[in-house]
């Protein structure tokens, strides 16, 4: 089945040509069925390049998605078009009074600031408690995930000395959940970050880590409680993400090891290998199923 998106907004062309079934909202409106309702909270600067990468995940799912880009409703982007943003996104306050299946909320380069001083976190404080009564599954990336963490439980996270960047081996911890239905025990999952949550943090809170890492901790937690997931890396990267952000800082003259186990021979003349994309709509494909084997169909009762 399809995703539904506006075909003028630039991930209908993108996903299209790639294979994955889209279709308008026109289109939908005709068919019989309640697609899944899921809103994608963007708080990358890159705004466009994050709408592909998480809509070409869930849009891969047997199940018809009906996606809804929301941003911060006083935040305003400096890297995409207003005219995009203006277009396509609604701010929280204009869609507070509405029901999802499902939110992701993104990642944001701003690791370094205390949560508190984040300059929408007010708003955002709003959005993650409105998760309680207005959304069935919420899935937090990366600083999205850590803000959750730290929002309900007091979860901390931690400064690294050095940027957390590359491509890191993971451990399967929970090959029984069915988030984690199909996955090998051991795979690769890009990270780029600065800070980083402890486990004895995550335990003290009564969480369940499902996925970590040797060399970059731990990586997938489960709440189920406030039914959230908080994943701390990034299995929806596309094969050249990392190297973007590589050259990007080299470019600017910021200091930065080449991301490690990403490039052939950790040779960055060579182009980059992609080692987690099978995981990745793994991943989304069982969140998508765990959201819509539990959802109400009376999308209203979601939260009662």
């Amino acid at each position: 089945m399809p995703i539904t998106l506006p075909e003028n907004l630039p991930a209908f062309d993108v996903l299209r040509n790639e294979g994955v079934m889209v279709m308008s909202p026109e289109r939908a409106a005709r068919q019989d069925i309640r697609p899944l309702k899921i809103a994608l909270l963007n708080l990358m600067p890159k705004k466009i390049q994050t709408e592909n990468q998480f809509a070409r995940l869930i849009g891969a799912t047997p199940l018809q998605i009906d996606l809804h880009l929301i941003r911060m409703s006083e935040h305003q982007t400096k890297n995409t078009a207003a005219e995009h943003m203006a277009e396509f996104y609604r701010p929280f306050q204009e869609v507070r009074d509405e029901k999802f299946d499902g939110l992701i909320i993104t990642g944001a380069p701003i690791e370094h600031l205390p949560f508190e001083d984040v300059t929408y976190w007010d708003e955002l404080r709003q959005v993650m408690d409105w998760t309680q009564t207005n959304v069935q599954s919420t899935f937090g990336i990366c600083w999205g995930g850590m803000a959750l963490a730290w929002h309900f439980h007091g979860v901390r996270k931690h400064l690294l000395d050095h940027k957390a960047f590359g491509c890191f081996r993971h451990r399967n911890l929970a090959p029984t959940s069915p988030l984690l239905r199909g996955f090998s025990d051991d795979f690769v999952m890009p990270v780029s970050r600065w800070t980083e949550m402890r486990q004895e943090d995550i335990d003290k809170a009564g969480l369940t880590t499902l996925v970590t890492s040797d060399q970059s901790g731990p990586c997938l937690v489960n709440d189920p409680d406030h039914r959230a997931l908080y994943l701390i890396n990034h299995l929806e990267y596309d094969s050249d993400t990392l190297k973007q952000e590589y050259d990007r800082d080299i470019a600017n003259g910021t200091p930065i090891n080449v991301p490690q186990n990403y490039y052939p021979d950790d040779n960055p003349a060579m182009p980059p290998l992609n080692r987690w994309r099978s995981h990745a709509h793994l991943l989304y494909g069982n969140w998508i199923n765990e959201i819509y084997q539990s959802t109400p169909y009376d999308i209203t009762q979601i939260g009662a």
